[in-house]
């Protein structure tokens, strides 16, 4: 995983919680969730865009989300309440002592790093990528598209619209029984509730990233959003340095 470091943390309920560190020790800290199905080396690490955060002057803190990636996927139903990323990522910052911090995601982490700042916490910039406002309202809908995925995991044919995140799940040799339970812990998060999101907000997006309705209409809904456009869809953003970019110009401004 290139030259991050990996350490682990205790989230909600004793399960383990990788985070992998990037960059200079006491530089700035930068907390990036990853999107679902994903984790953080390919969100964040494979594609270079965690260097050039590194390299703009951030130590760069990306957690894999529980039932992705290093970190634990329990089983028990119990260990997914109604919002445990949330509590995950407030047990994070806890743990990394994070007091002046920045926070931002990719599609679920960015919907995660919402509803965090819902909760009470405040970053001092926050970043929302692969992201549009009815991505945060209209969640039950994405969430009923996965849980049918991974309900007909290994049935579903090209052409029919799981089929891509039947492939990824596969890639990522994801957890199926530990995702669906994390799906069904993830809620909407009302329109008007972005109102309470006061921090400056960068929303970077994809051009042809529709996945989660459109990051144009959700800077404007934003008391300080801003909209970047990079190259790609949903799968392919995170692939372009031009994301890293984008992000490290808003957090430096």
């Amino acid at each position: 995983m290139s030259d991050a470091k990996t350490e682990y943390l205790e989230g909600y309920a004793g399960t383990r919680l990788a985070v992998h560190v990037m960059g200079d020790h006491g530089a700035r800290p930068l907390l990036l969730l990853h999107g679902l199905f994903s984790s953080a080396d390919v969100n964040w690490i494979k594609y270079g865009n965690a260097r050039i955060l590194a390299d703009a002057g951030f130590e760069v803190f990306m957690p894999d989300l529980r039932a992705h990636g290093q970190s634990g996927a329990p089983h028990e139903a119990d260990a997914y309440p109604g919002d445990v990323l949330v509590r995950d990522l407030k047990a994070t910052v806890e743990q990394l002592g994070l007091g002046d911090f920045d926070l931002g995601g990719f599609s679920l982490g960015a919907r995660t790093s919402v509803r965090g700042v819902l909760a009470g916490l405040a970053p001092r910039k926050l970043i929302l990528g692969g992201m549009g406002l009815t991505g945060l309202s209209g969640w039950a809908r994405r969430s009923a598209h996965f849980v049918d995925a991974i309900d007909r995991f290994g049935t579903i044919e090209r052409g029919d619209k799981a089929f891509i995140a039947q492939a990824f799940m596969k890639s990522m040799n994801i957890d199926r029984v530990a995702a669906r339970l994390l799906l069904q812990s993830v809620d909407d998060t009302p329109a008007d509730a972005i109102a309470q999101v006061s921090m400056p907000t960068l929303c970077v997006s994809g051009k042809d990233d529709h996945d989660n309705g459109s990051a144009v209409e959700l800077a404007a809904a934003l008391p300080d959003g801003r909209y970047v456009e990079t190259p790609g869809n949903h799968m392919s953003s995170v692939t372009f340095k031009d994301m890293g970019r984008a992000m490290a110009a808003f957090l430096l401004d």
